[in-house]
C-alpha cells in the first residue's frame, strides 16, 4: 500500500511537471539577440548574434570583449553579458531593432580610469567600467533622452545621462540613475 501511494504522487508529480514545462519554457526567449556597435573612438563596427535562447555565443562574446576594449591600452577584460541583455532589452523597448549603438566607453583599465578621474569629477574611482559591467552609449536615430527614459523604466543597474556631452551611461550594477 506504501508503495503505490509513492508511485501515485510520483505520477501527479511527473504529470505536473510536463503539463507546466511548455508554460515556462514559454518565458525564454528563443530567438536570436543581435546587436550593433560602432566604437566612436576606434572606427570598428560589429554586428554580433550574442545569445540564442538561453546561451550565450562564447565566440561572439569575445568580438564584443575585442570591441569593447580599453582602446588607450589595448586591454581587455571579459564584458558581463547581462550589460548586453539590457542593451538589447533597451533597444526593443525602445522599438528601433535596427539601431546601431555607438559607443564611447566601455572597458577601461585602471591606468586609464585613473587619468580620466585626473581630468575630471565625473569619474568614479572605482567605476564598474573597470569591471567590464559599464558602457557610455548613444543609439542611432534616438535623442539620448529617450534612451535615458526607457533605460531607467527598464529598472536594471545604473543610468546615468550626461546631457551636455549627449550619452548615456548603463551599467550591471545597482539599480540608480543620476544626471550630470
Amino acid at each position: 500500500m506504501e508503495g503505490n501511494i509513492m508511485n501515485r504522487r510520483s505520477f501527479l508529480g511527473i504529470a505536473l511537471a510536463a503539463t507546466t514545462a511548455p508554460a515556462f519554457a514559454a518565458k525564454t526567449d528563443p530567438h536570436p539577440r543581435l546587436l550593433s556597435f560602432h566604437h566612436q573612438h576606434t572606427g570598428e563596427r560589429l554586428t554580433v548574434c550574442y545569445r540564442i535562447g538561453d546561451n550565450y555565443q562564447r565566440s561572439e562574446l569575445q568580438k564584443v570583449n575585442h570591441l569593447f576594449r580599453d582602446f588607450r591600452t589595448d586591454d581587455i577584460v571579459p564584458i558581463d553579458p547581462k550589460l548586453l541583455d539590457i542593451l538589447y532589452d533597451l533597444r526593443r523597448s525602445i522599438g528601433n531593432e535596427d539601431a546601431v549603438y555607438e559607443i564611447l566607453s566601455a572597458y577601461r583599465s585602471p591606468k586609464t580610469n585613473a587619468m580620466l578621474r585626473s581630468r575630471s569629477r565625473r569619474v568614479a574611482k572605482k567605476s564598474l567600467h573597470m569591471r567590464g559591467q559599464a558602457i557610455d552609449i548613444r543609439l542611432s536615430n534616438t535623442r539620448t533622452r529617450r534612451v535615458r527614459d526607457t533605460a531607467v523604466a527598464l529598472g536594471r543597474g545604473g543610468v546615468g545621462y550626461y546631457p551636455n556631452s549627449n550619452f548615456v551611461h548603463l551599467d550591471t550594477g545597482t539599480v540608480r540613475r543620476w544626471v550630470a
